[in-house]
């Protein structure tokens, strides 16, 4: 069964940077590693960043400038490192990836962020 786990959360000050991390494990299979969505307290999910097998990236205004998206040599690892963290970006953070072949999407359980002011 395919997992997606996140790792890399945590609290920090306003300001501050984390890195985070999705795996995947369960499948000896490439997945395509989507990127990253947040949903905060009341709010909907929303996007974060992007990121294609070939590389390009899509950014939320929001975040632009500040988050970097990446993938490295490592099969069905994602990143997201954050950097001039604001309050505004307390959520909780999902990692999304799909199958290529047959398309299904998988979530994980989320890591929890949070930007003190």
């Amino acid at each position: 069964q395919v997992q997606l786990v996140e790792s890399g959360g945590g609290l920090v000050q306003a300001g501050g940077s984390l890195r985070l991390s999705c795996a995947a494990s369960g499948t000896i299979f490439r997945l395509n590693m989507r990127g990253w969505y947040r949903q905060a307290p009341g709010k909907q999910r929303e996007l974060v960043a992007t990121i294609t097998s070939g590389g390009n990236t899509n950014y939320a205004d929001s975040v632009k400038g500040r988050f970097t998206i990446s993938k490295d040599n490592a099969p069905n690892t994602v990143y997201l490192q954050m950097n001039s963290l604001k309050s505004e970006d307390t959520a909780v953070y999902y990692c999304n990836a799909a199958n290529p072949v047959n398309g299904r999407d998988y979530w994980g359980q989320g890591t929890q962020v949070i930007v003190s002011s």
